[in-house]
């Protein structure tokens, strides 16, 4: 079924927008301190405000492999190999997303605290633990992208060549150029530069599936009327 095209992806929007707001409310600072390596920027953010982040970006991050799984299915005719390479990839990144975002509220937690070497040897810790699992989602992303990018320019998948200007990887460079341009405007999408890519990626995205969807189904349509003309 062809709307497994759209479901998909509205699956994966869906999940760029409960992330998203998840991370806004983990991370978004006044002050934009997010240039420091010592989560200055957590600072002074309410733990009831860290708990909703919490909760909403884990559970939200649950749906993004189903996101990969359309961008999978769009790719598709393009290169059955690489398009299924998009969709492992892409989840094992997104699945390694959700501890990582399910760590952000404890490391908020902890720089609440007032300062000392056991502080300090903690947060070391949790750097060496999670923001390695930082890396691998950008690679991940970085793998996406640039499938995306190839498999679109070959002109056989259901994207148009032109949607490889909106990779997300494309995408988060301009969000950050957004910042550095416009720091009032960008200081409130850089702490969740990913999901914004995504979100417009996705949105983007499901246009197209429609699309494929409507021309599945007027083949349909076309099918039973010549069998109904043939009886």
């Amino acid at each position: 079924m062809r709307s497994q095209h759209v479901i998909t992806g509205i699956a994966g929007l869906i999940a760029a927008c409960l992330v998203g707001f998840g991370e806004y409310l983990l991370h978004y600072d006044a002050l934009a301190r997010f240039a420091g390596s010592d989560y200055e920027f957590m600072r002074g953010i309410p733990a009831d405000r860290s708990t909703t982040g919490h909760f909403v970006g884990v559970f939200g991050a649950t749906l993004y492999p189903v996101g990969c799984y359309h961008i999978y299915l769009m790719l598709r005719p393009a290169n059955w190999l690489w398009a299924f390479l998009v969709f492992l990839v892409g989840s094992v990144g997104f699945m390694v997303g959700v501890v990582w975002i399910g760590s952000r509220a404890s490391i908020s937690a902890l720089i609440q605290l007032s300062g000392g070497a056991e502080i300090a040897e903690l947060v070391e810790l949790y750097e060496l633990r999670y923001e390695t699992l930082l890396q691998v989602i950008r690679f991940t992303t970085l793998f996406l992208s640039g499938v995306i990018v190839w498999l679109s320019l070959t002109g056989r998948s259901h994207y148009p060549r032109w949607i490889a200007l909106f990779n997300p990887i494309l995408l988060i460079i301009l969000n950050f150029l957004l910042y550095l341009i416009v720091p009032e405007i960008g200081k409130h999408t850089m702490p969740i530069a990913l999901n914004v890519a995504f979100f417009i990626f996705f949105a983007i995205s499901i246009i197209f599936a429609l699309r494929v969807s409507n021309d599945a189904d007027e083949r349909i349509f076309e099918r039973a009327n010549h069998q109904y003309r043939d009886q």
